[in-house]
């Protein structure tokens, strides 16, 4: 029995080994996509390293889209391993296993967004040049060497006033790219990472025994990964507070959890979807009724649902409606809460393939097809057609049923 007991741990401890060389890989990966006109760093040996990326990212771009491909889908199989082993509950170290990937993919490139060049940008207008963002776009400066990599630097700033309260600071160092860019990074990794350990503290205290199905569900999704941890989307960091906010109000601390909210909200809009809900829960605790957090959840997924349809089908400053991958950060957090719910990690497993194959066009071609916005949604309505099917197949209600037939004829 002890032996058995040991020889799991080990199988356990090779597959998170095996994982985290994947996750050195995509590391290593997203350096081969560095813009040609971004010099990380003047040391000679390193330019020489990211050169030979850069050759594979731009010049080898089947090369690099089987390594892309190959890493997603390793990346998936594993996934699909730890959901199960969180399922039967053998899973040991996970939290080791999600801080060491934060800890290397902080210092990852933003391999598939140019958004956070925009974020460091937006902070410098205010700490460099003293103007207001929001008056004011990247063209309007246009001697400024950041230009020569930037994407996007038409629009003026597109977002809530918090966020510039969060990074105005962290752009002191702003005449040094490469320390704000990865105190940039820091600042999405400790969202990501916050984002977890609430999920798994709101389990905890309402369905404990679905607490570390979810933390994986959430923390392990290769999707959430590569728009958190890689492209460093600022959208996790808007769902940290909301993550927090929903946590303290189970905790019934009113006031600071509809504060978490509002800075939420103040970050990107998009958490305004879950304002009636708080005033719901935090009405019925003070009244001290019982609640079905299930229900609530469930309504929470789906509130965030529409969020992330919303955003992405209505134009906002500058900008053409489009599904883009980083959105469903706004939804994974909450479906971690219901993804006891077979149906959700089906679904949830099948949009994240989609997303992430989205990006294989630009990685072969260099750029985004013409059609780009419409493969999305075909990609999206496909998987989730997909999921569906799966769902319905597997079903044991349809199983039974079909036996049932079969037996009474």
């Amino acid at each position: 029995m002890i032996s058995k007991i040991k020889n799991q741990k080990s199988k356990i401890k090779l597959l998170s080994a095996g994982y985290l060389v994947l996750v050195v890989g995509l590391f290593f990966y997203s350096f081969t996509q560095v813009d040609l006109n971004l010099t990380l760093s003047q040391w000679s040996i390193w330019q020489v390293i990211q050169k030979y990326f850069q050759h594979i990212g731009y010049f080898q771009r089947s090369f690099s889209t089987a390594l892309y491909v190959s890493i997603v889908s390793l990346l998936l199989l594993f996934y699909f391993l730890f959901l199960h082993l969180a399922k039967i509950g053998k899973i040991r170290g996970i939290w080791g296993l999600i801080i060491a990937t934060t800890i290397i993919l902080t210092f990852s490139y933003n391999a598939f967004s140019y958004d956070l060049f925009n974020y460091i940008f937006d902070a410098k207008i205010i700490t460099f040049y003293h103007q207001n963002p929001y008056l004011h776009k990247a063209l309007d400066y246009p001697n400024d060497p950041m230009l020569s990599f930037m994407h996007s630097t038409h629009r003026p700033y597109p977002y809530g006033p918090i966020w510039l309260l969060l990074t105005a600071p962290l752009s002191s160092f702003v005449n040094f790219f490469l320390p704000t860019f990865f105190i940039f990074k820091t600042l999405v990794a400790l969202s990501f990472l916050g984002t977890a350990f609430f999920i798994s503290k709101i389990l905890n205290k309402v369905s404990p025994h679905n607490e570390v199905f979810g933390l994986v569900f959430f923390a392990l999704n290769p999707l959430v990964i590569v728009e958190s941890l890689v492209s460093a989307h600022n959208d996790i960091v808007m769902m940290f507070f909301a993550v927090l906010g929903l946590y303290l109000l189970v905790k019934k601390i009113y006031a600071f959890s509809f504060l978490c909210l509002f800075l939420s909200i103040g970050i990107k809009f998009s958490t305004v979807f879950l304002l009636p809900v708080f005033i719901y829960i935090a009405i019925k605790q003070v009244r001290k009724q019982s609640i079905d957090f299930k229900k609530v959840f469930a309504i929470i997924f789906i509130l965030m649902t529409t969020a992330v349809f919303i955003t992405s089908f209505s134009s906002g400053i500058n900008k053409n409606p489009e599904l883009q991958p980083w959105y469903f950060l706004i939804l994974f957090p909450f479906a971690a809460l219901v993804a006891q719910k077979r149906i959700i990690v089906l679904l949830a497993i099948c949009v994240s393939i989609a997303m992430l194959v989205s990006y294989v066009p630009f990685l072969l071609l260099g750029e985004w097809p013409k059609d780009i916005a419409d493969l999305k949604i075909k990609l999206l309505a496909f998987s989730i057609a997909i999921g569906v099917v799966i769902y319905i197949l597997s079903s044991k209600r349809l199983l039974s049923t079909v036996k049932h037939l079969f037996s009474s004829t």
